[in-house]
């Protein structure tokens, strides 16, 4: 996987390794040789890439395989005209790999990495809570139950999206109601948006566009980087890890840069035009976006366990009961006092209020001088992440709630007096949507359905570019590096210049001319 977060390169004997496939997995070429030839690569890499390749060739029919090392993986099925044409289709997939630094190996000598999932309780034991008196319910307008924790949220004009821990996305209209459903594969980690796309980071190690009707693959994580954290920007991915570690990734899937600490658990990960803020158990560190050089490092008292951003300031909530503030140039800023551990904080536009949720099911507000207005209860568990947006509070729970809160001073008032709204319950469909398999394709033959794009060889990479008119062919395209087959030609939705410029954006559905 070139490209993925702590991947190496690992091309050195390639002419070896393209003797070794003329030699000794050359397939047969006469058209009745009928006997099944499978060949097995894998590409192993300390810190990198864990994956297999397989191809069966039977007859006229090819059957590609792969996935993550000890995992059953995807499966391709493709037939063709006579078995010769089948035989030079597989050898063309194989040297292919080859070239990329697959090996030949055994299935079962290289056993699965292990996945460390994220811990429920954030370290909220590993500081006192403050005893206080029992605070009043909040204002909840409308509370959706997704049946399984849930850390991943973004609301938007007409959406308020959910992704929790059983890999479900759910999609609801600002009154609470579902309007659409994805699945993917595994836990949904965090939802993040980048001008009119959104996307989904997966326990699964990828990082899936979901502007189309199928979930896409846009990017793909070493499988042994504990994910804590995802933001994006420009078509940039920021990703923090549990060991500490910070990395950033080009449009194309390409590592730009990976800083190491003597820190650990990266719970906070922001993207900014001025540079990417990381949080970790040592406090907040800013760096430049172009080559990771460290700008500014703060201290906090407690881990980092969230971090949120509005224009000018950063905002870290941590273990020790606090939310720290900091300018963008890392000066230090008011410090907002709670009374239990913060698992989640937000900012209006401005930063005019600050609020925050702790580890027991507790909400505040503060204004920007560090006054706290309020604090009250969720009655649906502690937010693991948050969102303001026009006077409402949306949070996402421990109990897996998606949560609308009414933050507007009449309400907050009335709460405050012991008067909240009755609550309106919103269940989850009972029947988890299903998702195809992200490499599956319609095809059309109608090349008028949209923007066409071709898949070109680049070195040893595979490239995009727009063939339609209009549009600049010398530039690159983000497109799902698992569909890209040379020299095809697909029709997408829409195609956008990157707001940064330098690059094409692909928008909405694929599929393939055929």
């Amino acid at each position: 996987m070139h490209g993925s977060i702590l991947a190496r390169d690992n091309r050195k004997g390639l002419s070896l390794r393209e003797s070794f496939v003329n030699k000794n997995i050359n397939l047969k070429g006469c058209s009745n040789y009928m006997t099944a030839t499978t060949t097995y690569l894998e590409l192993s890499e300390p810190g990198g890439a864990h994956k297999f390749y397989e191809v069966v060739t039977d007859d006229t029919e090819v059957r590609i395989r792969y996935g993550r090392i000890g995992d059953q993986g995807q499966t391709q099925t493709s037939q063709h005209a006579t078995a010769e044409y089948a035989q030079q289709f597989a050898q063309k997939k194989i040297r292919a790999k080859l070239k990329g630094g697959y090996q030949t190996a055994v299935m079962g000598q290289r056993q699965k990495r292990a996945v460390t999932r994220r811990s429920m309780t954030l370290g909220a034991s590993t500081h006192h809570t403050r005893t206080t008196t029992p605070s009043l319910q909040a204002p909840v307008l409308w509370k959706f139950a997704s049946s399984s924790p849930a850390f991943g949220i973004f609301i938007d004009e007409q959406h308020c999206w959910l992704g929790n821990e059983a890999g479900r996305i759910f999609g609801l209209d600002h009154s609470g109601q579902v309007q659409s459903q994805l699945t993917l594969p595994d836990g949904v980690k965090c939802l993040v948006a980048d001008d009119i796309w959104l996307y989904a980071g997966c326990d699964d190690g990828n990082v899936y566009d979901l502007s189309g009707k199928i979930p896409r693959v846009s990017y793909q994580i070493a499988p042994d980087i504990d994910i804590y954290w995802l933001d994006i920007l420009n078509g940039s991915l920021a990703v923090s890890d549990a060991g500490g570690r910070v990395a950033l990734v080009s449009h194309e899937d390409e590592s730009e840069w990976l800083k190491s600490t003597s820190y650990s658990s990266g719970w906070m990960v922001r993207c900014g035009n001025e540079g990417i803020y990381h949080g970790h158990s040592g406090g907040v560190t800013m760096y430049r976006n172009s080559d990771g050089q460290q700008l500014w490092q703060q201290r906090t008292r407690g881990p980092v366990l969230f971090g949120w951003q509005d224009e000018t300031m950063v905002y870290a909530g941590t273990s020790d009961c606090k939310v720290y503030s900091f300018t963008k140039q890392g000066e230090p800023g008011k410090i907002y006092d709670c009374d239990a551990p913060i698992f989640s904080c937000a900012t209006t536009a401005q930063g005019q209020y600050i609020f925050a949720g702790d580890s027991r099911d507790s909400v505040y507000c503060f204004n920007h001088a560090g006054e706290r207005l309020w604090k009250l209860k969720t009655g649906c568990g502690s937010a693991y992440s948050m969102q303001y947006f026009d006077n409402r509070l949306f949070i996402v729970t421990t109990s897996g709630h998606l949560a609308c809160i009414d933050v507007s001073e009449a309400a907050i008032q009335a709460a405050r007096s012991g008067t909240v709204p009755q609550a309106v319950d919103v269940k989850a469909p009972a029947v988890a949507a299903t998702t195809p398999a992200p490499t599956t394709l319609e095809t059309t033959s109608n090349a008028t359905q949209g923007i066409m794009l071709e898949c070109y060889r680049d070195g040893s990479r595979l490239r995009m570019r727009v063939v339609s008119p209009g549009f600049d062919p010398n530039l690159r395209v983000q497109f799902p590096q698992n569909i890209r087959e040379e020299n095809t030609r697909y029709l997408v939705d829409e195609v956008r210049l990157a707001t940064g410029g330098g690059f094409y954006r692909a928008y909405g559905d694929i599929r393939k001319l055929v």
